[in-house]
Order: structure tokens, then sequence, then C-alpha cells
């Protein structure tokens, strides 16, 4: 890594050198949120309101932030989180930030808008693939995907369940990176200025068989990025009675993520799910949700004991992973890290977020004076309120 590590010594730098290769409308798609993107800083800021108190004089020389996750055991605490648009990060980011989930040995969960194979994916992550899933209006097209996912070998169904309508994006309509992208004067001219990016990605692209395409979707819906896909929109209609149904077909690992209520959480493990994620979908759903960190600790309360708790929202530092374990979290996930990793340096970024991750936490374990996560509870955490 010796190029792009000597740029970037923390998330924070891959976040600053991403911001500069990308295109506006497509660094506003990744980083901002919806409505009055307020949602997105609230995530940082109520990690950033959690103190870890250190404990001293304890032996530490020897650490393991190793953990077990539905009966697979991986050398960190991480899960890279679905994200569709990892291929407009760079040329085949998607592959990238895979390939570095796989080197890591961590699990890696691909987006139902993926635009890479089940079967590439299966070939790159040899064990710990995760399977996204929206339920759509016609549930046919929903039940066909997971059949495919199971037949090479994917272990876990995620099913985000806080998406029932298309957010108010707004700052992506005025990009032109609405759903549908629409390509405009403004759009073709914010490209422009980036020559990197488009040669070496979007170039690439149209020189290896044309703009990337939803690769998972039903034949019959399948479409490039930029293109209509009328066919499969996600159902409003979603209830507990189909998170039941989920689980008959799908016997394997269900984990229902987007939840930030206890009730909700009880209702997931009560009608099959075997770990739900506090999440709020990055920010990039709901601008006055709650920021999912200061919602984890009800959650872990209610359902803890039952089922698997998974969090994500908002990780820049190791800390902020230390801070979800002693809340109660059993994994974490994350997203932006490795597509802001991917974008500034493709497969070699993105391994380089994790890598960066992993050392902060290995050496915050030292300094809170804990030899393995299993040590860490509430006792370790101070909110400071304004």
């Amino acid at each position: 890594m010796s190029g792009i590590a000597d740029k970037a010594y923390n998330i924070g730098d891959l976040r600053r050198l991403a911001q500069a290769r990308l295109p506006r409308a497509i660094w506003e798609f990744l980083e901002r949120g919806t409505e009055d993107d307020l949602l997105t800083h609230e995530n940082i800021a109520a990690l950033q309101r959690i103190k870890l108190v250190p404990r001293v004089a304890r032996d530490v020389a020897s650490r393991d932030q190793s953990i077990t996750l539905f009966g697979r055991k991986q050398p960190m605490p991480l899960i890279i989180a679905p994200t569709g648009i990892a291929d407009l990060m760079s040329w085949r980011g998607e592959r990238a930030v895979a390939q570095a989930a796989a080197q890591a040995g961590i699990a890696f969960s691909q987006a139902t808008s993926s635009t890479t194979p089940f079967s590439e994916i299966a070939r790159i992550v040899p064990e710990g693939r995760w399977c996204q899933l929206y339920l759509w209006e016609e549930r046919q097209h929903s039940l066909d995907l997971i059949a495919r996912a199971a037949d090479e070998g994917f272990e876990t169904l995620v099913l985000t369940v806080d998406l029932p309508v298309w957010p108010l994006r707004e700052h992506n309509k005025r990009n032109g990176m609405a759903n549908p992208i629409r390509p405009n004067a403004r759009l073709a001219w914010d490209f422009a200025r980036h020559p990197r990016w488009l040669m070496g990605t979007m170039g690439r692209y149209m020189l290896n068989g044309g703009v990337p395409q939803f690769a998972n979707y039903p034949q019959e819906a399948r479409g490039k990025v930029t293109g209509v896909v009328s066919r499969v929109t996600n159902s409003p209609s979603v209830t507990w009675r189909d998170v039941a149904e989920l689980k008959r077909r799908w016997p394997r690992n269900l984990v229902v993520k987007g939840v930030l209520s206890a009730d909700d959480a009880k209702a997931a493990r009560d009608h099959g799910a075997d770990g739900v994620c506090v999440s709020n979908h990055g920010g990039r759903v709901f601008d006055s949700a709650p920021a999912s960190i200061d919602m984890l600790a009800g959650v872990v309360d209610a359902v803890g004991r039952d089922a698997t708790v998974i969090w994500d929202g908002g990780v820049r530092r190791g800390a902020d992973v230390l801070k979800a374990m002693a809340l109660g979290a059993q994994a974490v996930m994350i997203g932006r890290a490795t597509l802001y990793g991917a974008a500034a340096g493709g497969a070699e970024g993105a391994a380089l977020a994790l890598e960066i991750l992993r050392n902060e936490i290995d050496i915050g374990m030292a300094m809170l004076g804990v030899t393995s996560l299993s040590e860490l509870d509430r006792g370790f955490v101070q909110t400071v309120r304004d």
C-alpha cells in the first residue's frame, strides 16, 4: 500500500481524497442524506458525545479483537454494509470492497442494487457472504432473488425495512442523480471537471461493455444505473407477516436491518429474525430520525439475549466501533469508510480503510485496558450532553 498509504492515515484522509476525485454529483450521492441533511451529521455528533473511560494498570500486551458471528469466527468486529453504488466510486469498486473484505476475513453484504453478479462475489468472498434484500411489490421477484443467492452459497440474508418509499433526497435531484439518473448539462460539466474519474471509471466502463447494470434484478427489469427500473419498486406494504414468511423460505441466518425501536426489535425476533441491525440507513432515509447510536442500548436491552444485535451509523474511527461494542453491539457494519477508500484508491484504498480501522480498534483496546472485546460493557461509557 505504498501509494495511498502515504497519503491517508485515517478515514478522514480517505474521505478528503475521495471528495477531491469524485464529481460533485457522485460525491453528494454518497455523502449526503435527505431533506435538510441533518441526520448524517447527527450520527457523527452523537458518537462524539460518547466518551470511553480507560482502565489502567492492566496487562494488555496481547489483544484479540476477533468475534464469532452466527457461528463463524472473524478476526475483527466489522461487516461491510450493503452499498449499491460502489461501482460509481471507482472502476469495479464493488469488487474492490469485496476483495478487501475477503482479505480481512470479514463478512461482505451484497446490495440488492448491486452491479456485480452473485456468482462473481461468491468467487471473491469464500465465506461470510451476506445478501441484502428489499421486498418488492411483486414479491415473487424478491423470492427469486434470494433463491439465486442461496444457490451461490450466501449465508445470511439482510432484510432492509426502513425504506418503504423513495426518500426526499433533494440534492440528488438538483445534481441529476435522482432515480433514475438524468444526464443533463450540469451533470456533464461536473463529470468533465473530474477527468481522472471520468476516464478511469466511466471511460473504462464504456470501453468494457458500457455503464454498469443492476446485475441481480429480475431479467425483465435489469437495466443500466442511468435507466428506469419500473418493474421492481420497494413495497410500502411490508409487515411482520412478510418477515415470518421470509424466514420460512430462508432457513439460514436472517437479519432485519433498519430497526431503531425496542418494540420493533422484539417484533423482528418474535417473527423469526436471528438478528437485527440498529440503523438509520446512514442518515439517508428520514432526516428526523434519531442517531442510531442513541437507540442501540434500548434494542440490546430488549433482545440482546435472544438475537444478534448489529449496529451501524457514522463510523469514522476505531473508537466508534468500541463505543458500539461497549453499548452491547455484537458487530458493526461500515459503509462509507470503505467506499471512501475505493474512491481514493480502488482495491488498495478499500483494504487500507479496513486496516486503518483494525489498527485503531487495536490501539483503542490497549488504551481502555482490555484484551478482548467481550470485556467491554457500559461501565466504559460516559455520555456528555450539551
